[in-house]
C-alpha cells in the first residue's frame, strides 16, 4: 500500500472546516442600510412557505370547460405571474401541471402587511384577465381593443427587410370587429406609441409604423426568443375564454413555522453532538474523521442551497428538506460506521494498521456503494415525479412519468433534493475524505497503536 503524506490530514481537515465556516457564515459587509454579500452563507436559505409562512392555492379551469389546451394553460400561468410580481411578490412558486390542468401556486406572506388577506389575493390571480390596447404608453389612454378582440398571438422569426437578418417577433391575429377598430387607430396613431397592458401593468408599448387594415399585426423590436414567448403568453392570456377556479388552497402562520423550523434545527444540532461523541467514544480516531466529514456533509448541503456556487441557484427548503438533510447525515453516519467495523474486525484478525486500513476500506466500500446510489436513485424519481415539468429529472423520465401523470409537489420536491445533495457529499466526504484523513494520520509515529483505530489495548 502507498502510504499517504502526513500533511494530507491538516490539509484536508483546514479545507473543511475554512468551507463550512464560509458556507455557514458567508462573507459580507454592511454599510449603513446597504448590505452587499460576496459570499452567501446559512443567513441566505430561501426557506419554503412551511416554514415562513405563506399560500398554497391549486388553480383549475371551470368544469364546464372541458377542452383546455397547453397554450391556454401557459397563458394562465402567465396570468398569475404577472399579477404576482404587480402586488410585489417576486419570490413565489408557480407550477402548470398541464396532465391534470391545473396550476399550483405558493407564494410567501407579504412582508410588513399585518392585514394581508391571503383568500383576496386568491380570489384576484384566478380573475379573468382584463387586456387592453390602448393610445399611448399611459393607462389614462384611449382603449382601443380588448382581450376579445384577440384571436392569437404567436411568437416567429423572420427577417428583417432592411438588415435581412433574422429577428424574433409576436404575429397578432384580430376578429374581423378588432381588425377593423385596429384600422382605424393605426391609420391615426402613424409615428406613435400603443400601449399593451395586462390589468395595469404595461407589458409593451410599439410604435405605429404604418396603417394596419388586415387584422393581421406584428411587433417587433430588439427581443430575444424568451422575451417574444413571454409577451405572446401575456397576450393570449388576456384572449382566455374563462377564469380561474380555486381547488383548494391552505395558509401556514409565519410564526408556527418559524417555531417548527427552530425546533428542528435544535434539535438538529443535539443530535449531531451526541452522535460525534457517540463515534468518538466508539471508534476513537475513526470517530474523529468521520465527524471532520460530517460537518463537510453539512456544509456542502448548506452551500448547494444557497447559491455558494455561481453556476448553481439557490434552492428553496422546506421542512421535509430539513428531512432529507437529516437523512443523508444519518447515511454519512452509517457510512462511517460501516468503514469502522471492517477496520476493527481487520485489526481483530491480526493485520497491521495499513493492511486493516486497506481491507477495511475495500470492504465497506461494496456495501457504502450499494446503499447510497440506491438513495440517489430514489431521490431522482422523486424529484422528476413531483418536481416542475421543466426540470431535467423530469424530462429524463417522461417516459414513465407519461402514463400516470406528474403531481408538482414542492415539498416534496425539497426532499428529494437535500437527500440527493447529501448522499453526493457523502460519497465526496465521508468516503474520500474521510479516507485520505485516516490513512494520513496512521503515518504519524504516536497515532500507530491498534486500539486508536478499534483494536485491542498493548
Amino acid at each position: 500500500m502507498k502510504r499517504a503524506r502526513k500533511s494530507t490530514f491538516p490539509i484536508v481537515a483546514l479545507l473543511i472546516v475554512a468551507f463550512a465556516l464560509l458556507a455557514f457564515f458567508g462573507i459580507s459587509t454592511r454599510w449603513g442600510d446597504l448590505t452587499t454579500t460576496y459570499i452567501k452563507g446559512g443567513s441566505n436559505v430561501r426557506w419554503g412557505i412551511d416554514i415562513r409562512g405563506g399560500v398554497d392555492a391549486t388553480f383549475t379551469p371551470p368544469e364546464s370547460v372541458t377542452d383546455v389546451t397547453d397554450e391556454q394553460m401557459n397563458s394562465a400561468e402567465t396570468i398569475i405571474k404577472t399579477r404576482l410580481v404587480s402586488a410585489n411578490i417576486t419570490d413565489y412558486e408557480v407550477y402548470t401541471d398541464s396532465d391534470r390542468n391545473r396550476i399550483i401556486v405558493r407564494f410567501p406572506w407579504k412582508e410588513d402587511e399585518e392585514n394581508f388577506d391571503p383568500e383576496s389575493a386568491i380570489q384576484e390571480l384566478g380573475a379573468m384577465a382584463n387586456l387592453t390596447f390602448r393610445e399611448g404608453s399611459d393607462y389614462s389612454g384611449e382603449v382601443i381593443l380588448s382581450g376579445t378582440d384577440v384571436v392569437s398571438a404567436t411568437a416567429v422569426v423572420q427577417e428583417n427587410q432592411t438588415t435581412k437578418a433574422q429577428e424574433y417577433a409576436v404575429s397578432l391575429e384580430l376578429t374581423s370587429e378588432g381588425g377593423q377598430k385596429f384600422a382605424d387607430a393605426t391609420g391615426r396613431l402613424i409615428n406613435q406609441q400603443i400601449g399593451i397592458w395586462m390589468d395595469e401593468t404595461l407589458i409593451s408599448a410599439p410604435n405605429v409604423n404604418e396603417q394596419i387594415s388586415d387584422g393581421k399585426a406584428q411587433i417587433t423590436g430588439n427581443f430575444t426568443a424568451d422575451e417574444v414567448q413571454d409577451l405572446a403568453d401575456k397576450i393570449n392570456a388576456g384572449a382566455l375564454p374563462f377564469a380561474l377556479e380555486i381547488s383548494g388552497y391552505s395558509t401556514v402562520d409565519p410564526s408556527l413555522g418559524a417555531g417548527a423550523r427552530d425546533a428542528m434545527l435544535i434539535a438538529g444540532l443535539i443530535a449531531f453532538v451526541a452522535i460525534c461523541l457517540f463515534m468518538i467514544f466508539v471508534y476513537r480516531l475513526p470517530g474523529v474523521v468521520a465527524c471532520i466529514a460530517l460537518v463537510g456533509q453539512v456544509a456542502g448541503t448548506v452551500a448547494a442551497l444557497t447559491g455558494f456556487f455561481p453556476v448553481f441557484n439557490s434552492f428553496t427548503l422546506t421542512l421535509p428538506g430539513i428531512a432529507g438533510i437529516v437523512l443523508a447525515v444519518g447515511m454519512g453516519v452509517d457510512a462511517n460506521v460501516i468503514t469502522s467495523e471492517r477496520i476493527r474486525e481487520e485489526l481483530h484478525h491480526g493485520k497491521s494498521i495499513d493492511g486493516a486500513l486497506t481491507s477495511g476500506f475495500q470492504r465497506a466500500l461494496t456495501a457504502i456503494l450499494d446503499g447510497n446510489l440506491t438513495t440517489i436513485l430514489i431521490a431522482i424519481i422523486l424529484m422528476g415525479a413531483f418536481g416542475p415539468s421543466s426540470s431535467i429529472f423530469a424530462r429524463v423520465l417522461s417516459f414513465v412519468f407519461r402514463w400516470f401523470g406528474q403531481t408538482t409537489t414542492g415539498a416534496i420536491y425539497s426532499f428529494g433534493y437535500t437527500l440527493m445533495v447529501g448522499v453526493i457529499l457523502n460519497f465526496i466526504m465521508g468516503v474520500t475524505a474521510s479516507r485520505l484523513m485516516l490513512r494520513s494520520l496512521s503515518q504519524y509515529k504516536a497515532l500507530r497503536k491498534p486500539w486508536l483505530y478499534g483494536g485491542e489495548k498493548a
